[in-house]
This record gives structure tokens, C-alpha cells and sequence, in this order.
């Protein structure tokens, strides 16, 4: 999959290690900002109890 995306960034060297990086931060941005704050209230373990 990383060799897929690596081989379809246009441009020389630098430009694809810049638009790798800025891929890689865009999709922890939106897992951080998004997917688990939407998924967080939906996990099981989030239900604790102490007795």
C-alpha cells in the first residue's frame, strides 16, 4: 500500500516526501479531530464500574 501511494506522488524526491508527509499529518488530523472523538462515547470500556 505505502509503495502504491509512493509510486502515484508526482515529482521528484523531495516534493514526494513533502506530500507524504503532509498525507501522513492529514490523516492523523482527522483521526484525532474526528473519527475518535465520534467513536470514543461508542466504546464498551468507557462504561467502568468500581465496586
Amino acid at each position: 500500500m505505502y509503495g502504491w501511494i509512493w509510486r502515484k506522488l508526482p515529482g521528484p524526491f523531495a516534493a514526494k516526501l513533502t506530500m507524504a508527509v503532509v498525507l501522513a499529518l492529514g490523516i492523523v488530523a482527522l483521526l484525532m479531530f474526528v473519527v475518535f472523538p465520534w467513536l470514543e462515547p461508542r466504546l464498551w470500556f468507557n462504561e467502568v464500574s468500581v465496586q
